[in-house]
């Protein structure tokens, strides 16, 4: 499947052909893809789910353009959605995504087909704690990757948040794919660094649960601190043991933290202050 930008879809439909409920779309990270969800989506038998390769990722590399703004992967993401009522789950770069989503209006200026949204560990560089602990580096300061090869900034970006040692365990092939995800990367750290919010996350309308790990890094645990304490009625989930990739090392409790999300669509979001996750 793909929308009219060609974004590769993987679509999962409930076991049930009888289930009813919202659509699932999954947003990936930064340097990341669809198939990273793989793990979490055979544990939502009941759900229909939609995961995506992100403009310039993987299977969505084939028209050879990158966005250079949020807006745009927000605007492909509605075009996912497609006017369906859907609750949107982010991992990462994607979690900021679906807030972003969340917030455009429908047509008319009404509401729009998101119901509920679920970020985990969603990055906030204009934060200062995010800028001064090892995020997104802050805005006006100098930067290694503007002119850098696009694959290095990728190599590089993995050996950071992975591992030197992952990085070299890869074979070449997988590498040489990962380097050809750079020029989307380095677009979309770009548009995401800021001194000034992109959009006021306060303003949040629909239920939203944010998710973070105990065993994340400082930064993002405070990002998410942050959105708990200025979002209405936001739902934290912890999950015990995690880092930052938890939808690949905690897939149970991140198909909870799922579940979590489509429960407070359901009933409209109920004030919820979730305990530690499993994993």
């Amino acid at each position: 499947m793909a929308t009219d930008h060609q974004l590769a879809l993987t679509e999962r439909l409930p076991d049930d052909p009888d289930a009813s409920g919202p659509l699932v779309v999954l947003v990936h990270g930064s340097l990341d893809r669809a198939g990273s969800f793989a793990r979490v989506t055979r544990r939502l038998v009941e759900l229909h789910t939609v995961a995506y390769d992100r403009r310039g990722y993987h299977r969505s590399r084939s028209d050879r353009s990158v966005h250079d703004s949020l807006d745009g992967h927000i605007d492909d993401l509605l075009d996912v959605i497609d006017g369906r009522p859907a609750v949107v789950v982010g991992h990462s770069y994607g979690g900021t995504l679906a807030m972003g989503a969340a917030l455009r209006p429908g047509p008319a200026g009404g509401p729009g087909p998101i119901l509920a949204v679920a970020a985990y560990e969603p990055p906030l560089p204009w934060l200062g704690s995010w800028a001064t602990r090892g995020g997104t580096r802050p805005a006006g300061s100098p930067r290694r990757d503007d002119d850098e090869d696009p694959g290095m900034v990728a190599e590089r970006f993995f050996r950071r948040m992975v591992g030197d040692t992952a990085w070299d365990r890869l074979p070449e092939e997988a590498k040489e794919a990962r380097r050809a995800d750079g020029a989307a990367l380095a677009a979309e750290l770009a548009a995401i660094r800021s001194t000034e919010p992109p959009f006021d996350v306060a303003s949040l309308a629909v239920p939203a649960v944010f998710g973070r790990g105990t065993a994340s890094l400082p930064h993002h645990r405070d990002a998410v601190a942050w959105l708990v304490d200025h979002v209405d009625g936001a739902e934290l989930v912890e999950f015990d043991g995690a880092g930052h990739g938890a939808h690949l090392t905690h897939p149970d409790a991140f198909a909870g933290f799922v579940r979590a999300a489509v429960a407070r669509a359901a009933d409209g979001g109920a004030d919820a202050h979730g305990g530690p996750a499993g994993g």
